[in-house]
Parts: structure tokens; C-alpha cells; sequence
């Protein structure tokens, strides 16, 4: 299918979520009914403009930048705790949507986000997309004390981000980073993705605090009986070609610990996307959105 490069106009608004000044990025009538997306790590709320496009139906669009990423302000801590996405989302779903349940939909790092929600949270969540959030790797009680030193350690020396020479550099970064991205597409996000200093070099909207390692261990038995109390319809989506696995290990071994995880969810279904990675959003918005529609119009 040829892709479709025209764009939705969206707009955006500043709300405060928690204290902070958060960015929110609409598209379609205020009065369409809602689905709420959620970026992955290094991402901005902008990446999903690919898929809007491509929605046939109208919808009211809803997605943010989180805390210290693009247009959002960056928190006053020199780190960021996992469970205050959490709390951001309650947050954000009570201003939009405080008595009615929602359709959720998160990329990676937000895939997690939405999916603990959705258990934490149940009655609050109507339907669930997962795009590739997968969890961590599994950990043991014996690798605190490393991991607690390797945090120690990072505080001291806090984590830079690179600068490019100008949004054609950054476009090209993407690229790299994901061959399939489209030209016009790289060009889009790197605006949105970076911004200008005074001396036209362009600067990554994330805070380099987000590169800490955490000082938590990820408790996978922790986020799976999250995931148990589930409620929702939940449609778990992986891109054929995606290298997300690699932090569990072999392949054969990444795949049978993601079907484990897969099983305490009580009303899941599973879907490819072909001639995909990571980045599922980027490369395939069409085949996306012609499976995520009719889930959430179902």
C-alpha cells in the first residue's frame, strides 16, 4: 500500500498534570469519541501523527509528551521513577475523561505504562493496544546491591545528550536508527523530536536524566499480577522484524518468556505487523490502523 503522507492538522495545549506543565497534542472533534496514546522512551507524542492519518473513522486523538520529554516540563528531581507515569496517566485521563472509561494505546515504554494502568486501574480503561511493551528483563534479589551502586554512580556524573548541526541532522539520525523511516516522515518527527538553541544547533527535547539507570529492579512477577487484574479487551501488537527481544536474551528463549508474560492477561489477542521493527508507528502506520479501528469501534 502506498503510504499516506498527507496530515491531519492537530493542536496542542499546555495543561498541569501534577505540578507540571504538560504538553498535549489533539487531533479530531473535541466531541469524537477518544483514544488516548501513549509515547515510548525518547519519543514524543507527535510520533503517532503517522497513524492518525490513517484512521478512517473520526476520533478525538489524545496524546502527551511525558514528563521530561519534548514540549513537557522536565521534573525537579535528578531522576525519574517509573511509577510517576502511572500517576501522570491517572492524572491525565481524570481531566479528559474523569467518569467514562477509555481506549488506551502505548508504544514501548508507554506499552508498559498503559498496561500496568489497565490492572492497577480497571474499571478506568475500556479497551487496551499494546505496541511492543514487553516488560524488562527478569531480575534476581542478588542483583540489588550492583544495581543500586550503578545508580550511585550515574548521579555523579549526570548523562549528556548529543546535538546536531541542524533538523537535517537529526532527520538523518532517525533514519539511521530506523532505515524504513520515510524521508518526509523523518523530516516531520525531527521538529518535534528537537528544537534550536540561539546558535542553531538542535538539542534532543528529552532529559538526559531519563539515560539513569533505575534504582529499582524490574519485578516481572510484580507487573504480571498487575496485568492479571485486567478487564479490559486487550490487543497485544509486535512488528515482525523488532529487535526489542534482545534485552531477554536468545530469541527462542525472549519469545517463550513474552508468551509467559502474555498468558495471566484474561482477554488477549495477539497480532503481527509485517516488514516492521520497533518503531511499528513509523514503518506500518496503514496495516495499524486498520487493525487498531475496528478494535476500538467493536
Amino acid at each position: 500500500m502506498k503510504p499516506t503522507l498527507a496530515m491531519k492538522s492537530h493542536r496542542s495545549e499546555f495543561i498541569n498534570l501534577r505540578g507540571l506543565r504538560t504538553h498535549v497534542m489533539h487531533w479530531g472533534a473535541e466531541d469524537a469519541p477518544k483514544i488516548f496514546m501513549q509515547h515510548g522512551w525518547m519519543d514524543v507524542a507527535a510520533s503517532f501523527q503517522f497513524v492518525v492519518d490513517c484512521l478512517q473513522q473520526d476520533w478525538h486523538v489524545i496524546a502527551h509528551d511525558w514528563r521530561g520529554f519534548g514540549l513537557t516540563a522536565r521534573a525537579s528531581a535528578d531522576y525519574y521513577w517509573f511509577a510517576d507515569y502511572l500517576g501522570d496517566l491517572d492524572a491525565l485521563l481524570t481531566h479528559y475523561s474523569p467518569d467514562v472509561p477509555v481506549n488506551l494505546l502505548g508504544h514501548s515504554m508507554g506499552g508498559n505504562v498503559a498496561t500496568l494502568y489497565a490492572g492497577v486501574r480497571p474499571e478506568r480503561v475500556a479497551k487496551l493496544v499494546n505496541l511492543e511493551g514487553f516488560g524488562l528483563p527478569a531480575t534476581q534479589p542478588e542483583q540489588a546491591p550492583e544495581r543500586y551502586a550503578t545508580w550511585l554512580n550515574e548521579l555523579r556524573v549526570p548523562p549528556t545528550m548529543k546535538s546536531y548541526a541542524s533538523k537535517q541532522a537529526v532527520a538523518q539520525r532517525l533514519m539511521k536508527t530506523n532505515p524504513r523511516l520515510l524521508p518526509e516522515r523523518a523530516d516531520y518527527l525531527a521538529q518535534h523530536w528537537a528544537a534550536p538553541d540561539a546558535d542553531g544547533q538542535w538539542h534532543i527535547l528529552g532529559d538526559p536524566a531519563h539515560k539513569i539507570t533505575s534504582a529499582m529492579l524490574y519485578r516481572v512477577d510484580e507487573a504480571m499480577a498487575c496485568w492479571a487484574k485486567i478487564q479490559a479487551p486487550v490487543l497485544w501488537m509486535e512488528a515482525s522484524d523488532t529487535d526489542i527481544w534482545r534485552w531477554m536474551g536468545p530469541k527462542d528463549t525472549a519469545r517463550l518468556e513474552i508468551d509467559r508474560r502474555l498468558q495471566v492477561i484474561p482477554n488477549c489477542k495477539q497480532a503481527m505487523i509485517e516488514d516492521a521493527g520497533h518503531m511499528l508507528h513509523h514503518d506500518q502506520p496503514e496495516a495499524l490502523a486498520q487493525l487498531i479501528e475496528p478494535f476500538f469501534s467493536s
